[in-house]
């Protein structure tokens, strides 16, 4: 599959969002134009980013909602389920353990890991917090997809490394700091302070 810029993935998530709630409301085609508008972009680049993937809707009638539904989540890979293991049981980890919106979506959290004795056995909802020496032997029985990293900077790398290792082929980066993504290893990093500061620009600058 020919290469697709990152950007265009995440206005494709933003499609299936606003996809999701027309179809919630009963409305059963939708236009170019009004995803655009939702979108905040132009109704030139929502039919360029459906046409990546082939032939979509019909001019002048607009797109069948729950076709281009089902289209989108096959490509965005969420006809299936994907089981995520998260690794490191603090904050940022107990609260994405416990997110509910996780599962909605199609992604199932089935195990929190922590090096820390203090945190292995805790209940975090249906899951208690495994101790991280035995990652690699339940990856091998367990069979997880994705690999969430909520661990300090030190020691995160080697961390990812291991996650390489065990054979999940996608990692979501909570780290601080540049962590380097393993060879035939998807990372997605989370940098919560440049959200932030890019909302300080937009205040900053603003009419």
């Amino acid at each position: 599959m020919k290469r697709i810029a990152e950007s265009t993935v995440r206005r494709l998530s933003l499609y299936l969002g606003f996809l999701e709630d027309i179809n919630r409301r009963g409305t059963t085609t939708v236009s170019s134009e009004e995803l655009a508008k939702l979108g905040g972009t132009t109704s030139a680049q929502v039919r360029k980013d459906l046409s990546l993937f082939g032939s979509f809707g019909k001019r002048g009638l607009g797109y069948s909602v729950t076709e281009l539904l089902e289209r989108l989540r096959r490509i965005m890979g969420l006809e299936r389920r994907w089981r995520v293991c998260i690794i490191g049981a603090g904050k940022i980890g107990a609260a994405l353990a416990q997110y509910e919106g996780f599962s909605q979506r199609g992604f199932d959290v089935v195990a929190v890991y922590d090096s820390n004795p203090a945190r292995v056995g805790e209940a975090l909802g249906d899951l208690h917090v495994r101790d991280v020496a035995f990652f690699e032997r339940d990856a091998e029985s367990e069979k997880f997809d994705i690999a969430v990293l909520a661990i300090p900077a030190r020691g995160a790398q080697k961390m990812a490394e291991r996650v390489a290792r065990a054979g999940i082929a996608a990692i979501l980066n909570f780290v601080p700091g540049q962590l380097t993504a393993p060879p035939k290893v998807a990372m997605r990093t989370v940098n919560m302070a440049m959200e932030l500061e890019a909302l300080s620009f937009a205040l900053t600058n603003r009419d």
